[in-house]
């Protein structure tokens, strides 16, 4: 969970790691790893400092801005060009990385969402902090609920079921982490996502 108000408070902090992120474009001579943890912390960092802009607020979902929704609004700057959560989220992240893992490295600000961590992606972390985030994930109780023969998963599993399953079914990809061993024969529900904002 987020202390949005003490966030608040301290706004300038992130503002200035904006404008560092402004200014430092990734390039291709970055390994992918540089790469992918760079998309992953300005799009968390982004998509704080929108909340915090319209805070306080109950949702993300409430937030509108010439009748686009937030994850529509090109409020992110990096170098000369401007970018939405969902151009970095589908476009860059999704295409470029083909990892499925991302889906738990971002965070949309809700209580359904993946814990976000409190930490900075970097070329070294960012493939062990994934693993441990899926790890933790798919193990918490909150946001799945697994046993042998039933599985109630986030819908974050349900709407990007092809990144999840592209070397397996559902089921082999939370065998990978889950701490019981899931049937192939195990029912699979999707729990109901909760966009209430994640404020602590």
């Amino acid at each position: 969970m987020v202390d949005y108000q003490s966030l608040k408070k301290n706004e300038t902090l992130l503002d200035d790691y904006l404008v560092f992120l402004q200014k430092t474009k990734p390039n291709e001579n970055w390994s992918l790893n540089k790469q992918k943890a760079y998309w992953l912390n300005t799009y968390n960092a982004y998509t704080i400092k929108i909340i915090l802009n319209n805070y306080p607020l109950k949702s993300i979902k409430d937030i509108k801005q010439k009748g686009e929704i937030a994850w529509k609004i090109p409020f992110i700057k990096i170098g000369e060009k401007k970018f939405t959560l969902d151009w970095i989220e589908h476009e860059i992240l999704r295409k470029k990385f083909n990892d499925p893992r991302i889906h738990i490295g971002i965070n949309c600000a809700s209580v359904s969402c993946p814990k976000l961590g409190n930490f900075a992606f970097s070329e070294d972390n960012v493939e062990t902090a994934l693993n441990n985030l899926m790890l933790n994930f798919i193990n918490d109780s909150d946001r799945n609920k697994i046993s042998k023969n039933n599985l109630k998963l986030s819908k974050i599993f349900d709407w990007f079921y092809n990144d999840f399953t592209k070397n397996g079914t559902i089921i082999d990809y939370i065998n990978k982490y889950a701490s019981i061993k899931v049937s192939e024969r195990a029912s699979i529900k999707y729990l109901t996502y909760d966009w209430n904002l994640n404020i602590k």
